[in-house]
């Protein structure tokens, strides 16, 4: 007999409400129970009809038929299931409790001279199908003792009849017994199964959300082409690569749909044709630059009963990010590198420099002195690349110390460019406008003072000599604050602009390239963004410009941890 303590569905109660097979059973059973009940109201009301009382059937028979009636239906109307195995309760009361009543009360009394009997099955079912095995075996027994005792009370009235009576008694109570059992036992079996395929397709859905959030967050692009060339799933990646918009497909999308696409789509035809993986490198023309270059890989899944119903899973890998990962990693490898080169050059540079200084003391000819200037000249230019590269180090070995540093950002920026200004000889071709008042910025003072600075240096090689052509501005939007650092010079080239914060890159030949990736590492550091773009001055220029600006994290503890930034558009 199965122990409800060990059938998966007597651990937990299920989810009753709905369209499950237990509710479903259960709405079969209380429908039955209604349709049994308003039967034997029609068939004892019409044989009293016909045949009038001599078959007793009498009002108050029909007053209880009416009361089952009205019973069956409440039950079915306005309750709901229990959880499946439960043992007796008030619902089972209800149910069992008022068959047993109102079918032994018609056996007993013979009415219409039906024999009741098989009606009891409906009770000895529901209780095993719907109930625990002692609820079932309960109902058994207690439909065995009102056959015996239906049995006895008619051996009372007839003697002769007394052993074919209990002998049918006990059959059919038997026979109630081993329904009870087996019935008992199936129910809890397909309990069991049905329990394993429930929990089979919540995993199942786990497993396909886990999916889908995997293939929605790969950096490389995810196609799943059918053999008409329709893109039946397309990732953000490779919605991306193809120039489509980056949200969720509304519309169907037909790889010959577009020129640009039609490698793709040949190269679907090919994988469906040969039923072999296929790679190609492609150019696609996503209409914003140029043509973007794609490696595609291409994956058959397998076919189960039709063949045409396979798809073409298709990989879109971006070589220009592939190219840019491996020009990081060769930068990062060249940056250690450089990094232990310049500290076995420090020693030997510096001693050149303070040997060249002493003879300098005892030269006395222009042409010498002029070779010594040359000397100190280049020492001084290879010690500042030197410092440079090891500043790179410096900055990317700090401690997380520095996020607890703020400063009054329009105070440290006067300081900055009064001392870059007077330094540097160019006061009236610099414009300074502050518009942050006492706002605080998480930033070390030394590290902005040297962004600052780099970037007035590279705005005064460019800007021309007329008055304001050198512009900083700090300003508040919101909650944002950000500095702008601008200047009329030239447009920059586009290949200069690619690469413009990358290490050892620059446009003159005798500079080390590492003037702007300082200042993004110093940036990154801090939280802040630093950027470039061409545009009009602030406060209202007729002429465009090259301008950096640099958006500050929020400052204070309100905002701890949660850092914003302002992404200021190009």
């Amino acid at each position: 007999m199965a122990n409800p303590a060990s059938i998966p569905w007597a651990e937990s109660t299920l989810e009753l409400i709905g369209d499950t097979p237990f509710a479903r059973l259960w709405r079969g059973f209380m429908t039955a129970r209604v349709t049994i009940a308003v039967v034997l109201m029609a068939l004892l009301s019409t044989l009293n009809l016909l045949v009038g009382p001599s078959l007793g059937i009498s009002n108050w028979l029909l007053g209880l038929c009416g009361a089952y009636v009205a019973a069956t239906l409440a039950v079915r109307l306005f309750t709901h299931p229990q959880p499946q195995g439960s043992a007796f309760d008030p619902q089972w009361v209800s149910t069992i409790g008022v068959d047993l009543v109102a079918f032994s009360t018609l056996q007993f009394l013979q009415a219409g001279n039906i024999n009741y009997g098989p009606m009891f099955a409906l009770p000895v079912l529901m209780a095993a199908v719907l109930g625990s095995s002692l609820l079932a075996l309960g109902t058994a027994a207690g439909v065995t003792l009102l056959l015996l005792a239906e049995a006895w009370l008619i051996a009372l009235q007839v003697p002769q009849e007394m052993a074919p009576r209990f002998l049918q008694a006990g059959l059919t109570g038997m026979g109630y017994f081993a329904v009870a059992v087996l019935v008992n036992q199936l129910a809890a079996r397909l309990a069991r199964e049905e329990d394993a395929a429930r929990r089979g397709r919540q995993a199942a859905r786990v497993q396909a959300q886990v999916n889908e959030l995997v293939i929605e967050t790969l950096g490389d692009g995810v196609l799943v082409v059918d053999a008409e060339a329709r893109v039946r799933t397309a990732n953000p990646a490779a919605r991306k690569q193809l120039g489509e918009a980056a949200g969720p497909m509304t519309s169907p999308m037909l790889l010959t749909g577009r020129k640009s696409w039609q490698p793709l789509a040949e190269l679907a035809r090919l994988t469906f044709i040969k039923e072999t993986s296929q790679r190609a490198d492609i150019a696609i023309d996503d209409g914003v630059g140029s043509p973007r270059r794609v490696q595609v890989r291409t994956r058959l899944t397998a076919a189960q009963d039709d063949p045409s119903q396979s798809l073409c899973v298709m990989f879109l890998e971006d070589q220009r990010e592939l190219e840019a990962r491996l020009r990081t990693e060769k930068l990062a490898a060249m940056g250690r590198m450089s990094a232990a080169v310049a500290h076995e050059i420090r020693n030997p540079l510096a001693a050149i420099a303070q040997a060249n200084a002493l003879l300098e003391e005892d030269l006395t000819e222009p042409s010498q002195q002029h070779l010594s200037a040359l000397v100190r000249k280049n020492a001084q230019r290879l010690g500042q690349i030197v410092d440079d590269i090891l500043n790179i180090s410096r900055v990317q070995h700090q401690g997380p110390a520095l996020a607890q540093l703020t400063l009054e950002l329009d105070a440290a920026v006067a300081a900055d460019c009064a001392d870059w200004a007077g330094q540097s000889g160019v006061d009236q071709r610099l414009q300074l406008s502050l518009g942050c008042g006492d706002v605080l910025v998480p930033f070390e003072a030394d590290h902005l003072r040297r962004v600052l600075i780099n970037l007035l240096d590279n705005a005064l090689r460019y800007a021309s000599a007329q008055p304001d052509s050198i512009r900083v501005v700090t300003q508040r939007v919101g909650r944002e604050s950000s500095l702008r650092v601008w200047s009329d010079g030239a447009p920059l080239e586009v290949a200069v602009r690619q690469h413009l914060f990358e290490p050892f890159f620059s446009s003159e030949s005798r500079s080390s390239g590492l003037g702007l990736y300082i200042c993004r590492e110093l940036c990154e550091r801090h939280g802040a963004q630093i950027g470039y773009r061409r545009g009009a001055g602030p406060g209202g220029s007729p002429h465009d410009g090259n301008e950096f600006f640099v958006a500050f994290r929020q400052a204070g503890p309100a905002l701890a941890g949660n850092a914003s930034f302002d992404t200021i558009a190009a």
